[in-house]
């Protein structure tokens, strides 16, 4: 087994995992983002880790490009890469770094032009049904809060964290699980 990492990393690696949080939490939403740290296995967690610190601690946390602007590049990154998931989370995303509706359909009409039609279409399906969600959200808040508990909760029990016995139920906290 490698040696641990001095404390002078150990330190860096929880700053930039510390802000990557925080700016994940901020654009992909505290339910979308506790699913996925919280049914993380021992065996997909430094995935996760790698993601917090890398893409959005250090990559998203630069100056130079508003996150508006991140979005619309992920979005249109995405949808040329066929990456369906993940596209459905930069929608969103998106809007919550106040993309418009408009500006998303734009980018994925550019997106057509330059990967091809069945890319852009199938962008325009996924993003069709996230911007419905949310508009679905907007008119019934509290079931999407049920809803996001329950997804939580299933994500739990379907793949449960059995690597860190002090987890428990989703009540502790995602630093004390990322940092054990």
């Amino acid at each position: 087994m490698a040696d641990k990492p001095p404390p002078s990393l150990d330190d860096a690696h929880k700053r930039l995992f510390d802000e990557g949080l925080k700016i994940r939490y901020e654009v992909a939403g505290k339910p979308y983002v506790d699913r996925s740290l919280l049914s993380a296995s021992f065996f997909t967690k430094p995935m996760q880790e790698l993601v917090t610190e890398a893409c959005w601690g250090s990559v998203w946390s630069r100056p130079g490009l508003e996150r508006k602007q991140r979005s619309l590049l992920n979005i249109g990154m995405l949808c040329a890469l066929n990456r369906g998931a993940e596209l459905a989370v930069h929608v969103r995303g998106g809007v919550n770094n106040g993309l418009t509706e408009i500006e998303i359909r734009e980018a994925l009409l550019q997106v057509s032009i330059y990967v091809g039609m069945p890319a852009g279409l199938e962008g325009f399906r996924i993003a069709e049904k996230v911007l419905r969600e949310i508009q679905e959200e907007k008119a019934h808040p509290s079931h999407v809060y049920s809803l996001c508990l329950l997804w939580i909760t299933a994500g739990m029990l379907a793949m449960p964290i059995t690597h860190s016995p002090s987890m428990g139920a989703h009540k502790a906290s995602i630093k004390a699980h990322y940092y054990a």
